[in-house]
């Protein structure tokens, strides 16, 4: 079996801040945030998409509860940075549109990299790797 496509489905406790965060980033949107539905948007050239629903949706659509984020994780999405002060531009962002940074810009073998949390506490790296 191969799937067409693959995308992430997060729960969002607040979805109005949630959109306006990865607008700030520069994300692409596939939709108007809608109190009642969800904010989506596109990451990278393959535009993977990731989905926000609100918690209370999200739930009772998979027939599940939903992890909080704050304090643990279960993925850490990673976004591709072209050079070193690309990742530091990033961070940088990511403060001004009210996400967390949880480890700081440092050397990672032969890359760089940092890591941040959305408003929900998602969880990002952003890595700058030679060559790639």
């Amino acid at each position: 079996m191969e799937p067409k496509m693959i995308w992430g489905n997060l729960a969002s406790d607040d979805l109005k801040a949630t959109y306006e965060f990865y607008k700030k980033l520069g994300f692409e949107s596939n939709n108007k945030y809608s109190s009642d539905e969800n904010a989506s948007f596109n990451f990278g050239k393959d535009k993977f998409i990731i989905n926000f629903f609100k918690r209370s949706k999200l739930e009772t659509d998979i027939n599940g509860a939903i992890g909080k984020w704050k304090t643990q994780s279960e993925v850490i999405f990673s976004l591709s940075a072209t050079t070193r002060e690309e990742v530091d531009s990033w961070r940088e962002k990511v403060l001004e549109a009210g996400g967390s940074v949880f480890s700081d810009p440092q050397n990672y073998e032969q890359g760089y990299t940092f890591c941040f949390a959305d408003p929900d506490g998602h969880k990002f790296n952003v890595l700058y790797w030679p060559g790639m």
